[in-house]
């Protein structure tokens, strides 16, 4: 099976023109080897995928027929991404949302003061 297919059947893309997208701009490595769209997957292939800045690490069990349910992905694949880079998204998604939250608009004068206050420290 193709590298595009296997990944939007094991629902790591939500298409295949996505996984097809992700694999040309070397996204997808196979084995440590970045990969064309048309590259076949067999088992016990090692996968990289880079998604979302967090760099999945899989392991290829079987090759499904078609498209498969969310609750059977587990046998088709292994996922052995680190849990610090599972982390790592976690953290940055409540940095960005620690102050302010997106589409509030413009700092007040308070922030604004704040922001000064706190570069000026800096000098």
């Amino acid at each position: 099976m193709r590298i595009d297919k296997y990944l939007w059947c094991t629902r790591y893309y939500k298409t295949r023109n996505q996984a097809t997208e992700a694999c040309k701009k070397g996204h997808i490595q196979i084995n440590n080897q970045v990969v064309k769209p048309s590259r076949e997957v067999f088992p016990t292939d090692k996968l990289i995928v880079r998604k979302n800045q967090i760099h999945y690490q899989l392991t290829v069990l079987e090759i499904p027929d078609s498209r498969v349910a969310a609750k059977i992905v587990g046998l088709y694949r292994v996922d052995t991404t680190p849990a610090e880079a599972l982390e790592h998204q976690e953290i940055q998604k409540l940095a960005k949302e620690y102050y302010r939250k997106k589409g509030t608009g413009r700092p007040t004068k308070k922030d604004r003061r704040t922001i000064d206050d706190y570069l000026d420290e800096g000098e």
